[in-house]
Order: C-alpha cells, then structure tokens, then sequence
C-alpha cells in the first residue's frame, strides 16, 4: 500500500495521524477523508484541557509536591509528598493507602480510592503541571517529551489507557469524575492529535 510522505513521518503516532493521511482501512480499502481542520483541533483540545484540569485529573499534577484532595483541590492530609519516583515518600508511599481497587460505597466518603496499577504521582524531574496553567502552555507541556515522561503522542494515547488515567470516570463514592465521558474525551484527543495537536495561543 502506497504512503505518502507525510504518512512515513508520522508512523509514530500511527494510531492517530495514520487516519489523518487517509489511508486505505484494511477492511473497506476506502479512504477515511481528509484531516480534521486546526480549527477543529482547537476546540477538541479545550475539550481535552476541561478533563486534564478537572480535579480527578489535576490532583495528582499539582504544581508542588503535595498532591491534592477533593473536588476543591486541597492539600492532602497527612503531609503526604511526591517522593523520589512520584509515589510518595518512604513510609509514606501512596500504595499505603490505596489500594488496587476503589473500596466499597458502603466504607463512604473520604475512603482512599484505588487502582490496580498503583497511585503514583508524575517523577519529580518531570511533574507535567496541570493546576493553573494557561491553555496553550499545557498543550506544548503535553507534547514536549522533555515534560511529558518522554513520550511522543501514540505512547500519550497509550497513556490515556492507562486503569490510573480511566479510574476518574468511575472515581468511587462521593467524587465527581471529568464533564464529558470517557468516549467523548478518546473522540476529542483523536480529532486534537489529527489535526496536528495544534495549540491555543
């Protein structure tokens, strides 16, 4: 199957610009049409900073070393930090909490929740700040691997796969998750990264 240039440079995000080139689907051999507009880039990226600056997401990507708590964003109790790797300090690690599931509604509110891959925080060399910051500087954050835990945009798909990422729509008893769902927000971050992961100025 022919590839035009464009498509060859972006096979690391195959997942994601592979549609934006129009490529033939293996099962129709038709052509999915043309890459979404920057436009449309832009407003599926505030779509996709609604979520990331919620507090299910932003919690844990403060800008300091105290993750925080709530829908209002508190400081989290018990001096919990960051710790050397992201998941808290020794005595103190975040899977002393929570566990690898959210535990029953009937414990109630303020019951740590859980995640079968570990609570953890971002590594301290690269925290990806979510809390306060301007639209367009969080989108150059995201794309910049240099902040972003080296990942290029299919390995931040992949991410978003991650149970620690899909936990915030389902967060347990008495937190709210993200304003959109799950599907609309995959559905915006597809529709960011295929028009080129254009950012607000």
């Amino acid at each position: 199957m022919k590839r035009s240039a464009l498509c060859i440079l972006a096979l690391p995000v195959a997942g994601v610009v592979f549609w934006a080139c129009g490529a033939r689907t293996p099962s129709t051999g038709s052509s999915s049409g043309p890459a979404p507009t920057a436009e449309a880039g832009l407003a599926a990226f505030e779509t996709v900073r609604g979520v990331l600056q919620h507090a299910r997401c932003q919690n844990c990507h403060p800008r300091g070393d105290t993750p925080l708590q709530g829908d209002d964003g508190h400081l989290h109790n018990q001096n919990v930090l960051r710790g050397p790797d992201g998941h808290g300090m020794v005595g103190e690690r975040c899977t002393t909490c929570h566990g690898p599931m959210n535990p029953p509604d009937s414990y109630g509110e303020h019951t740590p929740p859980g995640v079968s891959t570990g609570w953890r925080m971002p590594k301290p060399e690269q925290r990806l700040v979510f809390v306060g910051v301007a639209p367009g500087a969080l989108c150059e954050q995201i794309k910049d691997p240099a902040r972003n835990g080296g990942k290029n945009m299919a390995a931040l798909r992949e991410h978003l796969d991650d149970p620690l990422v899909t936990w915030a729509w389902t967060p347990g008893f008495g937190r709210k998750p993200p304003p959109v769902s799950r599907q609309a927000f995959l559905d915006a971050w597809t529709t960011w990264a295929s028009a080129g992961a254009p950012c607000p100025k």
